[in-house]
């Protein structure tokens, strides 16, 4: 009798030993078998894919590429399950564990799939124009990739049992309370949407608001950023910056010059005429100043003289070339001035003093 416990508990031993080998045999062959895929299988599958008229299949097989590596390993520990010693691989617990994991990696390559540099909204860029800094894209890529997480949140939620419809209605019930809550961020995300969509500027541009002025450096759902010429950054709301007037001075196509000098009172008409042609000469033979508006005129007299306007526009919107423009056309004129032999005349008060008067004083 205590022969036959003997080798019962020697053979219970046993089997439980070779169980326990099979099992993770079984688990590191699948380990093995996601090596190879990672380092030959995955290689000639974008080889091959590579070969087709689109970049559909690449940028699938890519996106794919890591929750594939993670399914071998589920896989394997789902295979190696059965025989591992004293384990119930039909538990129930254990099994919504895997359909949940096979929810998750189907999310998480969708989820990489819809990333922005994706084909799809390459190609989408490519066909509407789209500059490259577009928020346009990013806003779309992060409203899908929201809609896979809340699928699939839901889809494994269901799984283990829990009732999603019962949230949602949950949510539907708070919602007139989140709504007045939340009413100011919802203006800053409307404020957001007309940005996105009407495109008043984009990222880098330079803009001026009643508020700020300065570049912009980030555009998101609910505000923006903005560099000053200070280098310090200014977060504005995007319902401010929706319902206020925005000047855009990226889009200018040229750049405006336009001011007043005047000439001393003892300047002769030749002299005047003459200023005014060669000035009107020098900016019309310049390569710099845009041809079509071009002003020099003898404007109007004032308390101190003879007035010349002059009004033009550079080609160059560079704040730095434009103030090499505007420097070199002002040496110009006074270059000018002094070969003709007259000076700017500034501000001042002349006294007039009647002799006799001063000479009577002076003898009392």
């Amino acid at each position: 009798m205590i022969d036959w416990r003997i080798k019962w508990s020697i053979f219970l031993e046993a089997e439980f030993w070779i169980d326990l080998g099979i099992s993770i045999g079984v688990f590191l062959l699948f380990l093995i078998f996601r090596k190879l895929f990672a380092r030959y299988v995955f290689s000639i599958l974008l080889k091959i894919a590579k070969k087709t008229p689109t970049d559909l299949l690449t940028n699938i097989f890519i996106a794919f590429e890591k929750p594939i590596q993670w399914a071998f390993l589920f896989i394997g520990l789902y295979a190696s399950a059965k025989y591992f010693p004293y384990f119930n691989e039909k538990n129930d617990f254990f099994l919504h564990i895997m359909e949940a994991s096979v929810i998750i990696f189907l999310v998480w390559g969708l989820y990489n799939l819809t990333a922005s540099s994706s084909a799809f909204f390459t190609r989408m860029k490519g066909r509407y124009k789209l500059d490259a800094d577009d928020v346009l894209v990013p806003f779309f890529s992060k409203a899908l990739r929201f809609i896979i997480v809340a699928i699939g949140f839901s889809m494994v939620a269901s799984v283990f049992g829990y009732n999603v419809g019962g949230f949602v209605a949950g949510l539907g019930l708070g919602g007139v309370a989140i709504a007045f809550a939340a009413k100011d961020a919802l203006a800053h995300l409307l404020g957001g949407f007309v940005i996105i969509t009407e495109k008043p500027f984009k990222i880098g541009d330079w803009i001026m608001t009643p508020e700020v002025e300065g570049t912009v450096e980030d555009i998101s759902f609910r505000s923006t950023k903005i560099r000053t010429f200070a280098q310090a950054v200014v977060t504005m709301p995007n319902a401010t910056l929706a319902n206020g007037p925005i000047t855009n001075w990226s889009q200018m196509g040229k750049r405006q010059i336009s001011y007043h000098f005047t000439l001393s009172p003892d300047t002769s008409k030749d002299k005047l005429q003459r200023i005014v042609s060669e000035i009107e000469m020098y900016l019309k033979t310049n390569d710099d100043v845009h041809p079509e508006t071009i002003l020099v005129k003898f404007d109007q007299f004032n308390d101190w003289g003879y007035s010349i306007m002059v009004y033009l526009f550079t080609k160059t919107t560079v704040w730095a070339d434009y103030l090499q423009v505007k420097e070199d056309l002002n040496l110009t004129i006074v270059e000018l001035l002094e070969k003709e032999g007259t000076t700017i005349a500034l501000p001042s008060t002349r006294m007039y003093v009647d002799q006799d008067l001063e000479f009577a004083r002076a003898t009392e």
